[in-house]
């Protein structure tokens, strides 16, 4: 028993952190005017009719933070976390507030990754689909620094950073258009890692992580209720850039299971991979945003806002449950049957006669 509410008082912790603190940033984003008017955003990928607070993601990482430093040992992995948690969420306010330019967003994105990095976090080795594993130990360089000798192990951190940049920005492209579509997304795949931690539980190593992933699930949790249709806040890049460097971050401390995570969030990762091809074969920017998602033919098709949700999270869920049992091969194998399906919804949508 008391193992058990050691694992769901952080959960119930960050859930009700978040829920408190959200509507004070609610407050504090029209105080500072870090609202979405889409009367003065005329952005066509703009899909709310009324003008809503953004800024989510400080609510987000306030329970995350707060949470995680009442139940988790404030190591140098936890540091590195947070602040690199921190970054990402002071550069969504700002963007929030002045609508940064997109090139400077990702170079951030890049120095925020860098710190959970830097702190030691990072990816020994891959599994190949076709088997046995992928070393990326090697090359490292050794060097001192204040007395203490240090490694950069280059193919594992290049690896990590660009899994953990990549991740930021499919979850802010792919899994926000509609309200309560993130939340919900993150929670069934944080949930998803924390399974996964407890199958290897009798490792003490797995615990911090165990924890981390259910302070996650509960802080997106207790931002829900604000975030759901009819939404009173939206996540806005903070809140979408901390979701993916969280689940990225926590796919890598779940013995590198960067696989499961791939075929959960399959979804919004192959949408937005077709999307980036589309832009880049039309001549356009990558990192401008479109009515081209999933999300967006999906409203188009006449579905509602709470329905796309559903089918979003529908889609997590059973994606969760399948990875949970697969093995790597397969879920290589999962990962394609994706590709081909959400082209396929691409395509019928896109071309299916109008009623």
């Amino acid at each position: 028993m008391n193992g058990f509410f050691k694992l769901v008082l952080p959960l119930l912790f960050s859930a009700l952190a978040a829920y408190i603190i959200t509507p004070v940033v609610i407050k504090v984003a029209h105080k500072y005017k870090l609202i979405d008017d889409p009367k003065k955003n005329k952005h066509p990928k703009v899909i709310h009719d009324r003008p809503t607070p953004r800024g989510g993601g400080l609510a987000i990482y306030l329970a995350f933070a707060s949470a995680s430093l009442i139940f988790l040992p404030l190591d140098k992995h936890l540091v590195g976390i947070l602040l690199g948690a921190a970054v990402l969420v002071i550069t969504g306010l700002l963007d929030d507030r002045y609508n940064l330019n997109p090139y400077l967003r990702l170079i951030i994105q890049f120095f925020a990754a860098a710190l959970p990095i830097a702190s030691g976090i990072g990816i020994a080795f891959i599994n190949n689909p076709l088997g046995g594993s992928i070393d990326l130990s090697l090359p490292q360089i050794t060097f001192n620094l204040l007395g203490e000798t240090r490694s950069i192990w280059l193919l594992s951190d290049m690896f990590a950073l660009f899994w953990i940049v990549g991740l930021m920005n499919i979850l802010n492209m792919g899994a926000k258009g509609v309200d309560g579509q993130l939340s919900g997304v993150v929670i069934i795949s944080s949930l998803v890692i924390a399974i996964l931690s407890f199958k290897y539980s009798a490792d003490i190593t797995e615990w911090p992580v165990l924890i981390l992933s259910l302070i996650v699930a509960g802080s997106f949790l207790g931002f829900l209720p604000w975030h759901f249709f009819p939404q009173k806040i939206m996540p806005g890049f903070s809140g979408s850039t901390l979701a993916g460097f969280l689940l990225a971050v926590l796919s890598i401390l779940t013995t590198t299971k960067v696989g499961t995570l791939l075929v959960v969030l399959g979804i919004p990762i192959v949408d937005t991979g077709y999307t980036i091809t589309r832009r880049i074969l039309s001549g356009k920017s990558p990192l401008w945003g479109d009515t081209g998602h999933l999300h967006h033919k999906l409203l188009a098709a006449g579905y509602s806002k709470k329905q796309v949700s559903f089918i979003y999270w529908g889609f997590s869920l059973t994606l969760g449950i399948i990875a949970l049992n697969l093995n790597t091969s397969f879920k290589f194998y999962t990962i394609i049957g994706i590709v081909l399906i959400v082209g396929a919804m691409l395509l019928w949508l896109t071309h299916k006669p109008k009623k």
